[in-house]
């Protein structure tokens, strides 16, 4: 301290330091359910590499030319059918995940939530957390599943980020989770609960996960074992109980984009194709999102029914995702706790 004292420039400014800091981290949503809000993020979510793997030289004229300048009208509508007086429900969600997950922590731990696009920015959510003095930081990417397209995007912005800082905070990364058991027993736990609140008993519930196009898989990249081992250990926890009695579950994939093929069965064909031989009662689960978003509550909730319904099906529910349940906060206080052993 002494040395400090002696030569410090007289023109130092203060610098906090020494807290420990968590940022959470989820997928993204436009500022607003207007085309130009969607184009802007579509823009930055289409133009990540990780997200579409072709040559910028390809993809580019078509991303500009074509999809930009067609597709947000489309999207701009399914997220308006969403949006509530407080804003995108992803966006709102994971801000109140990240708020209970701090009251559960304590005042010693500093956390906060950030999107991979649109806002709030990691950069921006990294800097603030830096001037508050966190100079040792968990980075938790909200993906159980591990995939370049989602996971590895938030490593290379953190990096990016990082490149332009002189001070750099000691980081960690939450790991992917698909077969943690604080994961899989919160998930057992809300389904339950929630199947067990339903007026009538499922036949077959589907487990959801996004898509991803096909040559993510051939590529070598383990989100499509990551997505099937969710499901399995899941099933095994929830075949016992007498709300799944008799319940049959498959595993699908939602969400194409593009001509490219994509990872299968897809969701929509396969509720369509359960309509049509007879199914009658059917939920839906997306144990791969964190937090409900257009995905889960625009495409599964209203598009789903509807392609159901259709088909000859009956009663339709889509389950809540684990958002700000108590087993949902809870599983994520723990694995957190787990990372920042050594730190608290």
């Amino acid at each position: 301290m002494t040395w400090q004292k002696q030569h410090l420039p007289n023109d130092h400014s203060p610098v906090k330091s020494g807290s420990v800091g968590v940022l959470l981290v989820n997928l993204g949503t436009p500022d607003g359910p207007d085309p130009a809000s969607v184009k802007r993020y579509l823009k930055q979510f289409l133009s990540d590499r990780r997200v579409i793997e072709l040559p910028a030289i390809a993809w580019q004229p078509i991303l500009r030319g074509l999809i930009l300048n067609t597709r947000p009208q489309k999207s701009a509508q399914a997220y308006s059918k969403i949006w509530t007086d407080r804003g995108s429900p992803l966006a709102d969600i994971t801000a109140s995940q990240a708020e209970a997950i701090a009251e559960d922590l304590g005042e010693d731990i500093v956390v906060d939530y950030a999107m991979r696009y649109g806002k709030p920015s990691i950069e921006e959510r990294l800097v603030a957390l830096t001037q508050k003095g966190c100079d040792r930081i968990l980075v938790a990417p909200l993906y159980p599943q591990y995939c370049a397209a989602t996971t590895a995007t938030v490593f290379d912005e953190v990096a990016r980020v990082l490149g332009d800082m002189r001070w750099q905070p000691a980081l960690r990364f939450l790991p992917p989770y698909h077969d943690d058991p604080n994961y899989l027993d919160a998930l057992a736990e809300d389904l339950t609960r929630q199947v067990a609140a339903l007026d009538f008993k499922p036949e077959v519930m589907l487990h959801s996960f996004h898509g991803m196009p096909q040559r993510t898989l051939e590529r070598g990249d383990p989100y499509h074992c990551h997505c099937h081992k969710s499901a399995r250990l899941l099933r095994e926890r929830l075949a016992d109980r007498p709300e799944f009695d008799g319940v049959r579950f498959e595993t699908t994939f939602q969400s194409r984009f593009g001509p490219a093929k994509w990872l299968e069965p897809a969701t929509d064909d396969t509720l369509i194709a359960e309509g049509e031989k007879g199914t009658k009662r059917l939920v839906v689960a997306a144990p791969g999102f964190s937090a409900d978003c257009v995905e889960t509550l625009e495409e599964l909730a209203l598009e789903g029914r509807d392609e159901f319904v259709e088909a000859g099906g009956e009663d339709y529910a889509v389950l809540s995702c684990l958002n700000v349940s108590q087993s949902g906060v809870a599983m994520l206080e723990a694995m957190i706790r787990r990372e920042l052993s050594g730190w608290i």
